[in-house]
């Protein structure tokens, strides 16, 4: 008789979530610790080797620049920031290109305002590429200069030229979008955000299409835009403005499109896709398609309305996406900063046509404030992933064991159901779920548990065996 193994038919995928990295804790005046605190930013994967920021912590407090093998293992702080000259508090993804690591810190540098610097990915080689000078108060009140400040976004290359957005100062105060060489020659302010009817403040980073950037302001003509512009500065163009909307019973602004964008775009052919923070039909946010010439704005999922269970905001999907999201295939994914089954925001897919939402994971729940927010995962996702195979990599600025965050994967593999028909066993596996295409799987059988496996020839789901002869053991493999 074969041996079986019976296993319980679960989910059409197995998750497997890991706390790749748990940040520590942090101590004395300046709340140090050797490997950073709070990644507010998103990751980047170059081979095995995951790289990204964290906003506080490090050997002054400052935050660091990280490398972290995929795995979990052979951190490494490649650099501490000190507040000065080099900068302060970096808040956002990095970009690589020929061993050197490009980014942003928010604060610091030569006047205090924020820095473009790079780095080695063995950590020597730091430069500061430019600092941003101090906005100064106008007479209207806003605090302006003339190369903007607070650089909060990710940066992109195109050439050796670098292309990001200042969150405040400008000619205006409401931020400004800037080039720089990889060099640190040649800054130059392509574009000041002007008042329209409300604030700008350029939070997300850019896409470039063509000769044109693409990229969203938080507010500006009330409640943000989605904008472009050529790489020379010529050609600004609001394609869309969010809709102004109306507060519902509880205050919170609600319509159909959504509401602050904060994040950088996606484009799939002549699509661009987003996130809005805000707004929505429940006023927790949206996810939405609109094409490059500004027409056809879709929306494609409202975050749902929920309520409050131990202090903590709780609903089936997810609230406040801050973050972009990646495509694979036909298929988004993206994460929301609150909410969930337990309040502390979830990973998500989302196809392209707005088909197939689902919550692939509920970060777990974090005890009520104001005792410290540790939980075994993380909590508050606010950045971007980013997928290798059927894993997908993140950061969480919070939770985790110390409550100072974690860097976390996301596993999706084919789950092998085992169950008895009469005097045969059938096994059963998904094709596709949740987006990821799952035809590279082959079942394999092996006289044992240590192999060898060899490939069942021709087998395909459901596949069906019988119970006589030497016992086998099944597995699927990649």
């Amino acid at each position: 008789m074969v041996g079986v193994s019976l296993v319980s038919t679960g989910e059409a995928t197995a998750q497997s979530f890991s706390a790749v990295h748990t940040f520590g804790a942090v101590s004395g005046p300046n709340a140090t610790n050797t490997d950073g605190a709070n990644p507010y930013g998103g990751l980047i994967l170059s081979g095995s080797t995951l790289y990204g920021t964290a906003t506080y912590g490090g050997g002054s407090g400052w935050g660091i620049v990280f490398a972290l093998d995929a795995n979990g293992t052979s951190f490494a702080a490649l650099h501490h920031f000190t507040g000065g000259s080099d900068g302060a508090n970096p808040y956002a993804e990095l970009f690589l290109t020929n061993s050197v690591l490009y980014g942003t810190a928010s604060a610091g540098g030569g006047f205090g305002a924020g820095t473009v610097f790079s780095v080695d990915t063995n950590g020597l080689g730091f430069a500061v590429l430019h600092s941003f000078t101090v906005p100064v108060k106008n007479s209207f009140g806003f605090y302006t200069n003339g190369d903007g400040a607070d650089p909060v976004a990710g940066l992109i290359l195109w050439g050796d030229i670098i292309y990001g957005a200042g969150n405040i100062g400008g000619t205006s105060g409401r931020g400004a979008l800037f080039s720089v060489g990889t060099d640190g020659l040649g800054f130059n302010t392509l574009h000041s955000f002007s008042s329209g009817t409300g604030a700008a403040y350029s939070s997300a980073g850019l896409i470039l299409v063509g000769g044109s950037l693409y990229g969203t302001d938080y507010a500006n003509l009330g409640n943000g835009t989605v904008f472009a512009i050529d790489s020379d500065g010529t050609g600004f163009t609001n394609y869309y403005g969010f809709s102004v909307g109306h507060l519902n019973g509880n205050g919170v602004l609600t319509n159909m499109d959504g509401a602050n964008p904060r994040a950088n775009l996606v484009l799939a052919g002549n699509t661009l896709y987003g996130t809005a923070e805000n707004g929505g039909s429940a006023g927790n946010g949206t996810v939405f398609a609109i094409n490059t010439d500004g027409t056809g704005f879709t929306t494609l999922h409202n975050f749902e309305a929920g309520a409050y269970s131990s202090g903590l905001y709780t609903n089936r999907d997810g609230i406040h996406p801050s973050a972009g999201l990646i495509l694979s295939g036909h298929s988004l994914y993206g994460t929301a900063s609150g909410g969930g089954k337990w309040g502390n925001g979830t990973v998500f897919v989302i196809n392209t046509n707005g088909t197939g939402f689902e919550p692939l994971y509920h970060f777990t729940a974090t005890p009520p404030y104001p005792a410290a927010q540790t939980n075994s995962d993380g909590a508050n996702p606010s950045a971007g992933l980013v997928l290798s195979g059927n894993t997908l990599y993140g950061t969480t600025p919070y939770g985790g064991v110390t409550g100072n965050g974690t860097v976390f994967s996301l596993k999706f593999a084919p789950q092998l159901t085992i169950s008895v028909s009469g005097a045969d066993i059938v096994l059963t596996w998904p094709t596709n779920a949740a987006g990821f295409d799952y035809s590279a799987f082959v079942l394999q059988s092996a006289p044992e548990v240590t192999g060898p496996f060899t490939n069942v020839t021709g087998a395909t789901t459901p596949y069906t065996n019988a119970m006589a002869g030497s016992q086998l053991f099944f597995r699927l493999s990649q």
